[in-house]
């Protein structure tokens, strides 16, 4: 029953296509309209799951895990080292421990630094990295231990830092899911007016077919069809760009940030599909909405 709906809405109808301008304004009007919410579609589309994308990346980069950092005279920092060592080796919830050797902190100070930090005549923190197993450290009670223990150590919890990381990348998703709401909110405007233009614009050939027994179902139908058909295949050039837009960004590479990991990966490439049959039903509710009320206030 509804295979038979869908194929006598699509199927062509000459006599009720006559009630429809073929071309003109409105017809560029509504093509145009969904081709371009359809491109802002892809690009919000690909914001959100690239903050989706962020979000996870930076909550599993820094979930269950923390650093300790020790301050001291150079005489002195070996053996506070070996103190956190053993202060760690004994605390609950303590999945693993080491200290960060000379080449992996020149890594993390080498985007600020260069490349040619002396690092053996700078007074650098010694750094050793914590990792939680899944009941958690007791942060408060590891500080106490490590003043005791070792004065110079510093432990660095990482849950202050990913926090609102992660919180700012969850709102720029929802961001950018109010930025699609509000794309079909305005395409669907703008085919509601081109509807309405092209109705009254066609008021007199509405008359003649009311004249000789047409209902307003019948026509109305011819509008909804017509403007449905041109949302969709708008939409459908519209998404493509957009899409040919999203492979011409910068690949994501190792040293890639978030805006040039901005594209679709793997199965996402697909969700951009779905856009011309959402743009086509926004287009069929707007313009069947549009059609009963200026027939209805034609009467």
């Amino acid at each position: 029953m509804l295979f038979s709906q869908a194929r006598n809405f699509f199927a062509a109808d000459a006599q009720a296509d006559r009630v429809v301008p073929p071309t003109g304004f409105t017809a560029r009007l509504t093509i145009f309209a969904a081709g371009a919410m359809a491109f802002l579609a892809v690009f919000a589309l690909a914001l959100s799951l690239a903050s989706g994308r962020l979000a996870d990346r930076w909550g599993d980069a820094l979930a269950k895990s923390a650093t300790i950092r020790i301050t001291a005279p150079t005489d002195q920092m070996d053996i506070q080292a070996l103190a956190v060592m053993e202060v760690l080796a004994t605390t609950p919830g303590v999945k693993s421990a080491r200290p960060l050797s000379d080449e992996e902190q020149r890594a993390l100070l080498e985007p600020w630094f260069g490349p040619d930090l002396p690092l053996d005549r700078l007074p650098i923190p010694r750094l050793i990295e914590l990792v939680e197993d899944e009941n958690g450290v007791d942060a408060d009670g590891l500080r106490a231990r490590l003043a005791g223990e070792a004065p110079g150590a510093v432990l660095d919890d990482h849950n202050r830092w990913r926090e609102p990381l992660v919180r700012a990348a969850d709102r720029l998703r929802m961001l950018a899911y109010v930025a699609m709401v509000l794309i079909t909110a305005l395409a669907g405007v703008v085919i509601t007016l081109a509807a309405s233009a092209a109705l009254a614009a066609n008021e007199q050939v509405i008359r003649v077919l009311r004249l000789v027994g047409a209902q307003d179902s019948y026509i109305a139908r011819a509008f909804v069809r017509r403007y449905t058909l041109r949302a969709l295949i708008g939409a459908a050039v519209g998404t493509m760009l957009g899409m040919i837009a999203m492979l011409l960004l910068p690949a994501t590479g190792d040293q890639g940030n978030f805006l040039t990991g901005l594209g679709f990966q793997g199965s996402h490439w697909l969700v951009p599909a779905v856009i011309p049959p959402v743009a086509a039903l926004v287009a069929f509710i707007a313009t069947r909405q549009a059609a009963l009320a200026t027939l209805q206030e034609k009467r």
